[in-house]
């Protein structure tokens, strides 16, 4: 019996050791996996509609919040079994990146509102104008009229 105490905990120390170095793999695939700085900084567009359609794509976490699932499930199974010795840096960088997610998911929203509202707003502003325009018009074409009126 004693030697197959020993198996298994060999065998599960090693099972441990790759779980570890899945979350651990895991959470550097989702770090790598982010949008670069310079990807929601730079843009390339021809107006304020092309630059938050730019800002809103570079915002898409895409694949790297599929590995932060990832290192979540791991590190959860990892958790209860009770598999890890010390996994504070582990928890840690979870925390650190579903904070960067959460900004990210806030921004993206942001984008997608202001995304949404501008188009209506110059509309609206459009409209705003053209009817100033109309009633304009309409002053003058009354002003013709009364100036016809009165010859």
């Amino acid at each position: 019996m004693g030697q197959t105490t020993l198996d298994d905990d060999e065998l599960f120390d090693e099972a441990a050791s790759e779980m570890r170095e899945d979350v651990e793999e895991s959470l550097a695939n989702a770090r790598e996996a982010l949008p670069e700085g310079d990807a929601i900084w730079d843009v390339d567009a021809d107006n304020t509609l092309g630059v938050l359609n730019g800002l809103r794509s570079a915002l898409d976490p895409g694949e790297a919040e599929e590995h932060l699932t990832d290192a979540k499930k791991w590190y959860t199974m990892g958790e209860r079994a009770d598999a890890f010795e010390d996994a504070d840096d582990l928890a840690e960088e979870i925390e650190t990146l579903d904070e960067v997610f959460a900004d990210i998911e806030d921004a993206h929203e942001q984008v997608s509102d202001l995304a949404s509202t501008v188009p209506e707003l110059r509309g609206a502003l459009d409209d705003a104008h053209a009817d100033e325009e109309s009633d304009a018009e309409a002053d003058a074409d009354a002003d013709a009229e009364e100036a016809e009126a009165a010859d």
